[in-house]
């Protein structure tokens, strides 16, 4: 039990993570019609600008606070460089030009701070761990991490549901023309959103660094799995990228944990462990293909 409830932790610090990558994409997915494979780098440089800042004032907290503008800046300067000219081609072209900067950005951050992993200690406030039952221990700064993702969660929910822009990003997934010839700005609108969730991206990519190890390519495979939250909760749904990122977290740690050991009742113990982490890391997909033949728009799709 005492076991059961780490993992539930750990899924939902998991799922957490995810959905901070997810908000972002499934807003500049939904709102912009825009494909940004590139948006995985965006979660690595937020890493990397955390350990840089970290390593240059010897404080985490004040790392992440120069992170997040740096992260947002970043996201923009990319918007005008590159993406903006983007938007009126067609999915094809926008999905070539976005893994060339995936590869660009890879190679660039090992010209910058080298191949070899960097680490961020865990920051002396957040260290340690609170006792669970059954004598288990959990770390602090995965609760840390926890109670983060719900206040970010929470924001971006006031912030699209109960505010003016996001009723006006809203209404411009909805209808672009329409807002536009309402006199909105709507090329300016596209841009906060699309630097709104490269500065999410960052954000998670700082929070992992006290626990993961900031790589060149960390991006790629959270890439991955934020698309499939995003079909999963239905495109341009932050309600919807909430709810399934926690699923898939939850999903995957407890499939890794418990695949293994309910095999283990029909198979050896070897072959139950080899089996049980090759059918793991497939459950969300098969997660993402039922949820596709119940609800083919994803469980909360955005109204158009």
């Amino acid at each position: 039990m005492s076991l059961f409830l780490v993992q539930m932790l750990n899924g939902l610090q998991f799922g957490l993570i995810l959905f901070l990558i997810a908000a972002g994409l499934t807003l500049v997915f939904g709102v912009m019609d825009f494909i940004n494979l590139a948006h995985g780098v965006q979660y690595m440089v937020g890493a990397y600008l955390a350990a840089m800042f970290t390593a240059l004032t010897g404080n985490f907290l004040f790392g992440l606070l120069l992170a997040l503008p740096t992260a947002l800046a970043f996201g923009l300067l990319l918007e005008v460089l590159v993406f903006r000219k983007l938007y009126d081609r067609d999915h094809l072209d926008q999905v070539l030009a976005t893994f060339g900067v995936i590869i660009t950005l890879n190679e660039a951050v090992k010209i910058l701070w080298g191949a070899a992993p960097l680490s961020v200690p865990v920051p002396d406030i957040l260290s340690g761990s609170i006792p669970l039952i059954g004598g288990l221990r959990y770390p602090v700064y995965r609760i840390a991490i926890i109670i983060a993702g719900l206040a970010v969660g929470l924001l971006l929910y006031l912030l699209v549901n109960r505010t003016k822009v996001g009723m006006l990003v809203r209404a411009g997934a909805s209808n672009a023309p329409m807002v536009s010839a309402l006199g909105v700005n709507i090329r300016l609108l596209f841009t906060f959103v699309f630097g709104f969730g490269a500065m999410l991206a960052g954000f998670a990519g700082a929070m992992v660094t006290p626990i993961l190890s900031v790589e060149p390519g960390m991006g790629d495979n959270v890439l991955i799995l934020a698309f499939v939250v995003i079909v999963i909760g239905g495109i341009g749904s932050v309600r919807g990228a909430f709810l399934a990122a926690l699923l898939i977290g939850v999903v995957d740690t407890l499939g890794r944990f418990m695949a293994p050991m309910l095999l283990r009742a029909i198979l050896d113990p070897s072959t139950a462990s080899q089996t049980g982490r090759a059918i793991a890391p497939m459950l969300i997909y098969v997660l993402m293909a039922v949820t596709l033949c119940i609800r083919p728009a994803g469980l909360f799709p955005a109204k158009r």
